[in-house]
């Protein structure tokens, strides 16, 4: 029967697929904690047998078993390390694409979630699982068999070994209330340091050409001496422990040993014996010690768990949509509502709209009338909004994204490429279907353009595009958007970049699309662009105040005419 925690998270439940593994560590940890008695029973055996017989041939085979049961014990300790790091890779196997998709989930709803620590968390829970620490824990249920076995020899070295690993238990115990808050802190405090800086480069430009970075430089030093000064107190304190726990790991074992001379110089016990029972101190006490000395990396790897749990709690494995017809382009919005935090009015409020397909629509507006996080409502990007946005009739949240992406087009206002060739650009980083490529480079214009850089379509654009000019990375965008003539493209300020030439080449792509029946949405503020509208939509205070056939809304618009008796 699953225990309950594994049944709390798909991070739990991902571990409890490894049950068999982890009951095969268990196995070969109890191999070799058992063939760990063999230096015991060696030193038994030639002080307390070899020594008075002075028989070499009984030597010769106790020293044969010694190392024959050595090579079991080095085998059984190497497949358990083995098999911990095939667990550790299988676990990421399993979780690097739920890892992936709700890092991407988190960022693009724009929650609180740290999406840049996700994978990190992922490789500190692998890391952890393939270290000491989690022999520790298979090692340690086994310090009460070593000291079983003292007691055998001593009662009293017995419980002498008893009170030793409680107090070894209890510095274990005081290192988890003492370090484990301090470590955290420490962590975090890294990490917003971390995260300032990172969020400071995506601007890397305006920063620089106005004299930002000194300012920017003395709160990060601000952030960055905070980081340092919690690490070094973390750091220290563990130090600390690790040290006294070691003084008092070596001392217990000194102190085992004069009590055994004790005994024996009382003739109370064996000196093969009180070897022995040394040995096996060390041994019983030594899963402690390394569950002190492994602390750190055990919190780091909890609260990685933790977060990591807590994300994909967030953003589950999302299951593919119903199967649906290709799209015709007809999108409706009911009583569409878009919202961001921080701010107490709308974005958008109570749209209700009908766009046929197959239609041009211009969406015009003032700035910060909404209009941009319309079209992110349209293509389902923009995270909180309430209402209903439906595609042919049918909700674009029923839609399987895998499905739906190929008929959309979108082109952002803040144009993103990625670090790729041209042709990869264009294709969207799918299978490169190089008739479509050129299709849509020929549409919007540049493929003559592409043709003249050393490598054609296989040039690399560098990351986010940077060897571009604005043109050049906006008509690269606008093919993107129309490669596989989607059926719905929606255009953001798609000529806010373009020279002449450009707007032109846009202008005959967008006829070219309403001859294919494909339903485009276009928002500018440019009137040139308004000849190619079969409706125009007017936004302003996150409504959409007109919305109709293009010249009866520019007549319904247009002042009224002042006759010269009237004026």
């Amino acid at each position: 029967m699953k225990p309950d925690f594994f049944d709390r998270s798909a991070l739990a439940r991902q571990l409890w697929l490894f049950r068999r593994e982890f009951i095969w560590v268990g196995v070969f940890s109890m191999i070799a904690n058992v063939l760990m008695l063999t230096p015991t029973i060696y030193m038994l055996q030639v002080y307390g047998r070899v020594m008075k017989s002075g028989s070499e041939l009984t030597l010769l085979m106790v020293t044969f078993f010694l190392v024959f049961f050595y090579v079991i014990m080095a085998f059984a300790e190497w497949l358990r390390s083995r098999l911990l790091v095939r667990v550790g890779v299988r676990l990421d196997e399993g979780l690097n694409s739920l890892v992936f998709n709700a890092s991407f989930e988190a960022y693009l709803n724009r929650t609180r979630h740290n999406v840049s620590e996700a994978f990190s968390d992922l490789t500190n829970i692998r890391q952890f699982m393939t270290a000491n620490g989690v022999i520790a824990f298979f090692d340690t249920p086994w310090t009460p068999v070593y000291i079983a076995v003292i007691f055998l020899l001593s009662p009293f070295l017995g419980w002498l070994s008893v009170l030793f690993a409680v107090i070894q238990l209890g510095l274990t115990f005081q290192t988890h209330l003492i370090s484990s808050k301090e470590i955290e802190k420490a962590a975090d405090a890294g990490n917003d340091s971390y995260r300032y800086v990172q969020s400071k480069l995506r601007n890397i430009e305006p920063v620089h050409a106005m004299g930002m970075a000194g300012n920017f430089r003395r709160r990060w030093l601000m952030l960055h001496e905070d980081s340092l000064e919690k690490a070094e107190s973390s750091l220290d304190r563990q130090h600390r422990q690790q040290a006294f726990a070691k003084f008092v790991r070596y001392t217990m074992q000194s102190l085992t040993l004069g009590a055994g001379a004790l005994m024996v110089i009382k003739g109370e016990m064996a000196v093969g014996s009180m070897i022995a029972a040394n040995v096996l101190m060390s041994k019983a006490l030594q899963p402690l010690d390394l569950i002190v000395a492994t602390w750190k990396p055990f919190i780091q790897s909890r609260t990685a768990f933790f977060r990591l749990e807590k994300l994909l709690e967030d953003f589950p494995e999302s299951h593919p949509g119903a199967k649906h017809q290709d799209p015709l382009g007809e999108i409706r919005l009911e009583g569409l509502s878009a919202t961001v935090e921080g701010r107490q009015a709308p974005i958008l409020q109570d749209i209700n709209v009908v766009f046929p397909a197959g239609r041009v629509v211009v969406v015009i507006g003032p700035s910060g009338s909404g209009k941009s996080t319309l079209a992110r409502c349209i293509v389902g990007v923009w995270p909180k909004r309430e209402g209903r946005v439906l595609i042919d009739g049918e909700p674009i949240e029923s839609w399987d994204r895998k499905e739906l992406g190929p008929h959309i087009g979108y082109l952002p206002q803040d144009i993103e490429l990625f670090d790729g060739s041209i042709a990869e650009n264009i294709a969207r980083f799918a299978e490169i279907d190089p008739l479509k490529v050129i299709e849509a480079a020929t549409r919007t214009g540049i493929h003559e353009m592409i043709l003249r850089f050393p490598r054609g379509y296989d040039t690399q654009i560098g990351e986010a595009g940077g060897m571009l000019s604005g043109g050049q990375r906006q008509r690269l965008g606008l093919a993107r958007a129309m490669y596989g003539n989607p059926a719905i493209i929606v255009l953001d300020e798609p000529n806010a970049n373009l020279d002449d030439a450009g707007e032109r080449s846009l202008l005959q792509a967008i006829m070219d699309l309403r001859k294919a029946n494909k339903t485009v949405i276009l928002i500018t503020h440019r009137p040139n662009v308004l000849g190619v509208a079969d409706l125009l939509a007017v936004m302003e205070g996150g409504r959409i105040v007109r919305c109709g056939l293009r010249d009866e809304v520019i007549a319904a618009l247009r002042p009224p005419e002042v006759r010269p008796s009237e004026a």
